[in-house]
């Protein structure tokens, strides 16, 4: 039965005969307003495209599984940690930031890094990128920045001294900018690079206990990362090659694996230490908090149709489980508000129905109507709060522990008030004490590259606005970028001596 023919229909299961000429007056005539199908054929093909993201608007994707190794139930109930060896099942988005949807692959630029596990008490998406950091760190600043790495309002090209011009003017940008300016920024692919849930999340433990987590994919295939001539030779020959490269290895067999391993800081460490744990432009360093190791991902199975699977997957960092919660991270407390509306924007208010969207397991709300629901509309079923009828429930058992606000008052605050206006540190470290020198020239040569397309009237103002941002965090490392865009340094020596005095 199976390899019988089947017939050609409409979406509303009409057979039908002709699917490549359209129905005229005569051989040679005008078209007739009656052939239906041509009208059905040209109107979906007029509607296939469905907005594009405005960030990570080019991805990856692919199936797969999530093995517990080691017991973390000290830290939290969240069902999926709850025994050595449970696997859940997960779907995973890779992709660029900045880029659209046709854009190359290889860009530098950094990437981002979405799971969506799914678990029996519903789904969880640890939606993060491959940097441990952000450009910024209060969620008003987003859109401009973004802006920055779109395209300019007058000429439609890529800019450059918006971005420099940008990252100057916020030097909280500095520790992700010297990340994406080393060869860390043009990853070889999808499969060689680390992933980080980047905020800083919450775990609570079955005695209700809170716990500051963040969390971290290690590449278990390596690091592997192309030189920017590499990534701009990559461009050239195959704008598709992360794509490529994932779906191949896994059709080959070579599934791509991450260690997951958590940092963990108990709750009242945050009032003490030394550094604001709830800032995404800051780390918090291993010798502090030492990686713990937690389980194992492996994707395995690509899906069966992109736009389906991929297109429409929505990731939301305020899709969290019972054991996993949220944090004062500003960024993070943006983007429970903003990345649920952008897929209601992209996909409906049903996107959650969409089936690699959708809870495997039972789902019980009141949310009803709108554009494309297809699960039932919730039958004859009370679409109230509470009611007589049904027997569903707020389970008390979930509710999370309370957290202590201090009688703090509501204010607009200067995220880069005194205090937290370190910009300059953690950057150094990482260019002193974590790069190879190897990887110091290369990220010196890559920031040189980059800065060289600044143009325009403020061009000199921008250039010497960052290099003492540079200045500041590394004395060689300024020096090194003052000496490859050909500046005298001698200017710059009384501002960085005393900000290192």
């Amino acid at each position: 039965m199976d390899n019988q023919p089947q017939k050609l229909t409409t979406a509303s299961g009409r057979p039908y005969a002709e699917n490549e000429n359209s129905q005229s007056a005569g051989a040679r005539g005008p078209l007739l307003l009656q052939d239906y199908i041509l009208h059905e054929k040209m109107a979906h093909f007029n509607r296939e495209r469905i907005p594009e993201r405005v960030v990570h608007a080019k991805g990856s994707g692919a199936y797969g599984t999530f093995t517990v190794t080691n017991d973390i139930t000290q830290y939290t109930r969240a069902r999926l940690f709850n025994q050595v060896g449970k696997e859940t099942r997960v779907f995973m988005r890779f992709s660029t930031v900045g880029g659209e949807k046709g854009s190359a692959d290889t860009e530098r630029d950094p990437r981002g890094f979405a799971v969506k596990f799914y678990t029996e008490e519903g789904n969880w998406d640890l939606v993060g990128n491959n940097t441990p950091v952000f450009f910024v760190k209060d969620p008003k600043k987003f859109g401009d920045f973004i802006h920055t790495q779109k395209r300019d309002p007058y000429t439609n090209l890529k800019s450059p001294t918006m971005m420099w011009d940008y990252w100057s003017l916020n030097p909280e940008s500095l520790h992700q900018v010297l990340i994406l300016m080393s060869d860390r920024g043009t990853p070889v692919g999808y499969r060689f690079m680390n992933g980080y849930g980047s905020h800083t999340f919450s775990l609570i433990n079955a005695k209700g206990e809170r716990f500051w987590v963040k969390f971290h994919f290690k590449s278990m295939q390596g690091i592997r990362n192309f030189s920017g001539p590499e990534a701009d030779a990559m461009k050239a020959r195959d704008l598709d090659f992360a794509q490529r490269d994932l779906l191949e290895a896994i059709d080959n067999g070579h599934y791509p694996k991450w260690a997951l391993k958590v940092q963990i800081m108990p709750e009242a460490d945050a009032k003490t230490y030394k550094w604001n744990p709830f800032d995404l432009t800051k780390v918090w360093p291993h010798k502090d908090y030492p990686l713990i190791d937690v389980g194992v991902l492996e994707l395995n199975q690509n899906p069966d149709n992109y736009f389906a699977e991929v297109e429409q997957s929505a990731f939301a960092p305020a899709h969290v489980v019972d054991g996993i919660g949220y944090s004062p991270d500003k960024m993070l407390q943006g983007r429970l508000l903003s990345y649920p509306d952008a897929h209601r924007y992209r996909l409906g208010g049903n996107y959650e129905q969409i089936p690699v969207n959708r809870c495997p397991y039972a789902v019980h709300n009141y949310q009803r109507d709108g554009q494309m629901r297809v699960d039932g509309n919730g039958g004859r079923t009370p679409n109230y709060f509470p009611n007589s009828f049904d027997t569903i429930v707020a389970d008390a058992s979930y509710k999370e522990p309370a957290q202590t606000l201090d009688s703090l008052v509501a204010d607009w605050y200067d995220r880069n008030a005194p205090g937290d206006n370190d910009h300059y540190t953690q950057p150094g470290i990482l260019f002193r004490e974590v790069m190879t020198p190897e990887q110091q020239m290369a990220t010196v040569q890559n920031i040189v590259t980059a800065m060289r397309g600044i143009s325009g009237p403020k061009k000199e103002q921008i250039v010497f606005r960052q290099l003492c941002h540079f200045f500041r965090a590394d004395m060689s490392l300024g020096m090194a970028i003052a000496r490859g865009l050909n500046v005298n340094v001698d200017q710059f020596m009384p501002t960085a001596q005393s900000a290192h005095a």
